[in-house]
């Protein structure tokens, strides 16, 4: 019998789940697996060769396709993940075949404040341990694809500074006139470390490097991520690789990971990583966990491949999306959508009766704090207040032609008259309501919700872009600005403006899909605003090439690509038993 998530810790509650958990064997034969297709990481991980997969089961049909997004979330998130799991689990209980893909946690938020979004209470993703720490490796893949092209870059650098042309020609290099004011990439590493946002390389003497202003972002922002979420398969992988922009020449050309000769080289670091992660629920359902989050400063979505695993293999295939339905969903239905050629049938947006007040004038949270009391009481009218915000992201969901259903992630403290506020008002803007109950009563909570997405997915849709590739840029920018976040124009910084000049007169450039990154706590680009903010414009202050993943990513407001890491973080109460190596406090 399951633990009480009301009096267990949800780390204690997967311990206790994974003493009967299925062997990845056995999981592998109830999802119609053949042995040569499965790749063993212990007894209960394992990577998919999605390669065999989906060449075997090429003439299968595909099964209905849900995009789980969810609110703007306060700063301790709206539990899509778990609502992701527990309705995993709920259309489990109700007989279908069901997969899900979920994103890879980040050792930033996992050693932080957010925790590694496996779920909570009775819906999680498990092992939890394994899925939290590194998991098979494919970030670790990433950081070494990524920091490799930085050390040919500034090796590349250091050798053209040293000699002259005859020596270059001499050791075969060619000069490429890199311009160190003009570097697009940092270094990664998977951590929230504000210290190295800005840094100095290259220190000491001529065979110490090129000295110079360098960066770190945190690893998931890396576009080597992208290429993982939206490749399809490893011939795509190698062609985006060398596409990738390094840095500019001192004439203002591209200078990419071809032209230093290393793209081969990353992408061998990468060939493992592109095969898909298999775990499962609590209950035994099967979870695809590849690519990564950060939806806020990255495409936060779990990969093409993955999906395409999932939609063979289940009846049902549910994808998370990160964050809210303006930040996530909005690249999931512009980009991956576009990039995979997939057609989703619903989308799912999770919204708690905590947010919803968050949204309605209740005191912000603080991670790392307790709840204030404001919270502790029924309040209808902050309820109501807060699903102008649940409204405007129904409204986005349905500018793509998709059936929303609202899922109420119900906690024992919601009061029947605030849930059904929240009933009324999203069925009156046109989607359909479930209370679930998943967290405290896993699967058998969640059966009004597997019901109503069952119900959404037999209804047809008229899934459509919100624009066309052949849109300039900043049409689409103020297209995803006024019509997804609400706004009443965009503002361009200096630097800004003139890179998307040059991006729309680029015949390559400006084919690119357009990848935002902004605050998720918001729908503007002040994280502070909650609600549906009025009379505000969003202010573009940098605009990003990832030519490799296929998307030029516009920076909205005052976001880092690296976070930072706050003074309670998670890695305090972290630790392992000595005796038996069981790794306890992860969340």
């Amino acid at each position: 019998m399951a633990l009480d998530p009301k009096n267990h810790a949800d780390w204690q509650i997967a311990e206790d789940s994974e003493k009967r958990m299925k062997t990845v064997y056995q999981l592998a034969d109830e999802l119609g697996l053949e042995k040569e297709e499965l790749l063993p990481h212990g007894h209960h991980v394992a990577k998919v060769d999605f390669s065999k997969v989906l060449k075997r089961l090429s003439g299968r049909p595909d099964g209905k396709y849900i995009d789980v997004t969810a609110i703007t979330p306060t700063p301790l998130g709206e539990g899509k993940s778990t609502s992701t799991m527990g309705l995993t689990q709920g259309l489990g209980k109700r007989g279908k075949r069901v997969t899900a893909a979920i994103r890879q946690p980040s050792g930033g938020p996992t050693m932080n404040i957010k925790g590694s979004a496996a779920g909570g209470g009775l819906s999680q993703c498990i092992p939890l341990t394994p899925f939290s720490l590194g998991l098979t490796g494919d970030i670790n893949a990433i950081m070494n694809a990524h920091n490799l092209a930085m050390v040919a870059l500034t090796a590349r650098m250091q050798h053209e500074f040293n000699y002259d042309d005859a020596e270059l020609t001499k050791r075969k290099l060619k000069r490429l006139n890199i311009d160190p004011a003009n570097v697009e990439m940092g270094w990664i590493i998977d951590f929230c470390a504000q210290s190295l946002r800005n840094i100095i390389i290259g220190i000491g003497g001529k065979m110490d490097g090129f000295m110079m202003r360098s960066k770190f972002g945190i690893a998931v922002s890396s576009e080597i991520m992208a290429i993982l979420a939206v490749s399809t398969d490893l011939k795509d992988m190698r062609e985006r690789m060398g596409k990738i922009v390094v840095a500019y020449s001192k004439k203002g050309d591209p200078v990419t990971t071809a032209d230093l000769e290393v793209a081969g080289a990353m992408t061998a670091w990468m060939v493992e990583a592109l095969n898909p992660n298999l775990l499962q629920t609590i209950e035994g359902q099967p979870v695809f966990v590849h690519a990564g989050p950060f939806a806020n400063i990255a495409i936060g979505q779990s990969s093409i491949i993955a999906d395409r695993v999932g939609l063979k293999l289940g009846d049902y295939h549910l994808t998370e999306s990160g964050f809210g339905a303006d930040i996530g969903f909005e690249k999931f239905w512009n980009l991956k959508c576009r990039f995979s050629g997939l057609k989703p049938h619903a989308a799912v947006v999770v919204a708690t009766i905590r947010a919803l007040k968050c949204h309605g004038g209740a005191p912000i949270p603080v991670p790392g704090r307790p709840m204030p009391d404001e919270y502790k009481g029924e309040n209808v009218g902050w309820v109501e207040k807060g699903c102008d915000n649940l409204i405007h992201h129904i409204k986005t969901v349905k500018k793509a032609g998709i059936n929303p259903v609202v899922c109420i992630n119900a906690f024992y403290t919601d009061t029947a008259n605030e849930i059904k506020a929240v009933r009324r008002m999203a069925e009156a803007a046109g989607a359909r309501v479930a209370v679930s109950k998943h967290w405290e009563k896993g699967g058998e909570g969640a059966l009004e919700f597997a019901d109503a997405v069952i119900d959404a997915c037999n209804e047809p849709n008229e899934f459509k872009l919100l624009y066309d590739i052949k849109t300039p840029l900043r049409s689409r920018i103020e297209m995803i600005a006024e019509q997804v976040y609400g706004a009443d124009g965009v503002d361009y910084s200096a630097e800004a403006l003139a890179k998307a000049k040059r991006i729309e007169e680029d015949k390559e450039l400006s084919k690119l899909g357009t990848c935002m990154v902004k605050t998720h706590l918001s729908l503007s680009d002040n994280p502070m605003i909650k609600g549906v903010p009025k009379a505000w414009r969003l202010h573009i202050r940098d605009i990003l090439t990832y030519q490799g993943a296929g998307f030029v990513v516009p920076v909205a407001g005052a976001i880092s690509l690296m976070p930072g890491t706050a003074s309670d973080p998670a890695f305090r109460r972290v630790d392992v038993d000595v005796e038996t190596g069981k790794v306890k406090g992860v969340f």
